[in-house]
Formats: C-alpha cells, sequence, structure tokens
C-alpha cells in the first residue's frame, strides 16, 4: 500500500515543471523500495510454503520472513515520507501513518534482531 502511495505521489507531484517521478534520483530510491518489498514477499511465501513442504525450516524461514518484511516496511515508509517532503508527516497523507505503523509492527513478533540471532542459531552458525 505505501509503495503505491509512493508511487502515485511522485507521478503526480510537480516541480520544475516535470513529475519528481522523472528525476533519476528519485527513480533509484523507488526501484530499491520495490525490490525491498518484492524480496519481503518472497520470505513469507516461502515461509507459508514451508508450513506444507518443509516442516523443519519452519522457524529459521519465518524468522527470515519477520526480518525482510520488518525492514521493507520501515524502509518504504521512510523513503515515502521523505520523498513527500514536509507534508509526508502530517495526516492529509497515509504515508506517514504506515511509518507509525512501521515502528509499531517492529516490536510485534518480536524484534527483528531477535530473529536474526534466532536464525543465525537455527544454521549454526
Amino acid at each position: 500500500m505505501a509503495n503505491s502511495l509512493l508511487l502515485d505521489y511522485i507521478k503526480e507531484r510537480k516541480q520544475f515543471g516535470v513529475p519528481i517521478g522523472s528525476f533519476q534520483a528519485l527513480q533509484h530510491r523507488a526501484a530499491y523500495v520495490f525490490i525491498s518489498v518484492t524480496l519481503a514477499h518472497t520470505a513469507f511465501l516461502a515461509a507459508a510454503s514451508a508450513v506444507d513442504t518443509l516442516p523443519d525450516q519452519i522457524q529459521r524461514l519465518a524468522s527470515l520472513a519477520k526480518v525482510k518484511t520488518t525492514h521493507a516496511l520501515e524502509h518504504a515508509a521512510k523513503a515515502g515520507v521523505q520523498m513527500h517532503g514536509g507534508v509526508g508527516v502530517t495526516d492529509e497523507y497515509d504515508i506517514g501513518l504506515y511509518l507509525k505503523r512501521a515502528r509499531a509492527a517492529e516490536c510485534l513478533f518480536a524484534a527483528p534482531s531477535w530473529h536474526i540471532n534466532r536464525w543465525a542459531s537455527l544454521k549454526n552458525y
């Protein structure tokens, strides 16, 4: 959701007479957000499919999915607020709400650092 809000905004917002989405720096940032979200989605699907196909890998893949989704949500929300500029933190745009939700989600189901340590211990690192 935050990803589509960000893309819609940079396509319609104009600076110097052109949409800000035409600036290469913002295109790179938007692409990186897309990659982060896609990677998180893939990690989630791997964890979900492990329930049926790889029951011995559920803990490891669930921890990986938690870390990847938390980082992707945080990254997408921060990038969205930054690309929206000052209005990104106002109640006029939902992107600020997503940043607040990202911060709350980081603590939900244990912090990412806990899951990183769990993943490492399950891999015997």
